[in-house]
């Protein structure tokens, strides 16, 4: 089966589970009058062109006229459950909404990357997990551990968290090499995300600490672990973008819960979402398309 094809056999099973949910009504294949091609309109169509670009496609096709087309905010969405008392069944719901709405990855502990492995086998959304979670607080040799481990199960993102402790004590070089322990590990196999815990860090300590990320090579910086006193912030969003550049991501977490919040995130400069409230973003998304 070609690369078209299969493509346009993934869209139709994806589309039906949408129906299904209630996301989407009118099937998308049905022609609009007088149009005589596909009847995947990216004028009239952009949630079937969505889910053709979170399925594979790589460009797609349009008549003269049609205007710019606002990414969705699924694919910067890293669609996480990290909660301790989280069942297999949980998991694998999340695999199939993550597939379904076009998630960039699923963001689940390390115990069930097996599983998510297995569940998004061919699916371009990735298998994300967390080391050193939530406190940063084990030494970088574990942390090392975790990781070798996790991609060795089909891990291909670690959200990892600094030495926290380090960081408040001015051990910067602590931080750093904590950190490339980890990168060091990952290299060639799996994107780096480092969670430098805003709420618990001064304005000058969240700049050193993303600072010691892109000496350290990582690949993004990323505000919370979710578990603390705060979460994500515009503002500490901005003074990571500004401190990182354009060479690496900026992850927005912990108390993203709507579509508006989400936005907001991505125009301060945030490259990835992570949020267990991704459904209801991408629906809200959706609702205000049409």
């Amino acid at each position: 089966m070609d690369r078209s094809a299969l493509i346009e056999r993934i869209t139709e099973h994806v589309v039906q589970a949408l129906q299904k949910e209630g996301a989407i009504t009118e099937s998308p294949f049905s022609q609009c009058t007088p149009c005589t091609n596909s009847g995947h309109c990216l004028k009239k169509r952009i949630d079937v062109v969505q889910v053709m670009q979170a399925n594979g496609a790589a460009r797609i096709s349009a008549a003269p006229g049609v205007a710019g087309v606002r990414p969705s905010l699924a694919a910067h969405i890293d669609h996480t459950l990290l909660k301790p008392d989280a069942t297999r069944h949980d998991v694998a719901q999340l695999c199939l909404e993550a597939k379904t709405h076009g998630f960039a990855s699923c963001c689940i502990n390390p115990y069930y990357v097996p599983l998510a492995a297995k569940l998004l086998r061919d699916s371009p959304v990735k298998v994300c997990t967390v080391v050193g979670f939530p406190l940063g607080a084990t030494p970088r040799e574990v942390k090392a551990f975790e990781a070798r481990k996790a991609i060795s199960e089909g891990a291909t993102e670690i959200d990892m968290v600094i030495n926290i402790g380090a960081a408040k004590s001015g051990d910067f070089d602590v931080v750093e090499d904590d950190i490339r322990a980890v990168v060091d590990v990952a290299f060639g196999h799996a994107l780096v995300k480092v969670i430098i815990e805003t709420a618990l860090l001064t304005d000058e300590e969240k700049v050193r600490a993303c600072t010691a990320a892109r000496l350290a090579g990582a690949d993004y910086v990323k505000t919370s672990t979710g578990f603390s006193r705060g979460g994500a912030t515009i503002e500490d969003v901005l003074l990571m973008r500004r401190t990182v550049g354009s060479e690496m991501g900026v992850k927005a977490s912990g108390g993203v819960r709507d579509q508006e919040t989400a936005q907001r995130m991505i125009a301060a400069g945030a490259s990835r979402i992570g949020a267990s409230a991704s459904v209801a973003i991408v629906g809200a998304e959706r609702s205000t398309a049409a």
